[in-house]
């Protein structure tokens, strides 16, 4: 499985970003999906999943309420739509494709993007 993710960028706290994930040499529908960011220094979190359906989803509390995850199965493409960006939003994203069984722990996900950059200034 191979995964390609885009869509980061330079915003303004305050402002909006979505980002895509590209999923590919794979069933799709079989993974569930999810986002992780590693700021400088810091250790990879849980930011978002997304069940094969998409019908259950997971959110880390620091972003609950300003970002929402989906998924497009027919086009293999998982989202992470961000508003209301913070300063300490500012990370690399990576998207992760895993087993049903897969929850917010990042170990457990087997299949990795390459990672998007976000900045969000002040």
């Amino acid at each position: 499985v191979q995964l390609q993710a885009s869509g980061g960028g330079l915003v303004q706290a305050g402002g909006s970003l979505r980002l895509s994930c590209a999923v590919s040499g794979g069933t799709f529908s079989r993974y569930v999906v999810a986002w992780f960011r590693q700021a400088p220094g810091k250790e990879r979190e849980f930011v978002a999943l997304a069940t094969r359906n998409g019908d259950s989803t997971d959110y880390a509390d620091s972003v609950k309420g300003r970002f929402t995850i989906s998924r497009d199965n027919a086009k293999n493409t998982v989202y992470l739509q961000m508003n209301s960006l913070k300063p300490e939003d500012t990370a690399v994203y990576y998207c992760a494709a895993g087993s049903p069984r897969c929850g917010s722990s990042w170990s457990q996900f087997g299949a990795w993007g390459q990672g998007t950059q976000v900045t969000v200034s002040s």
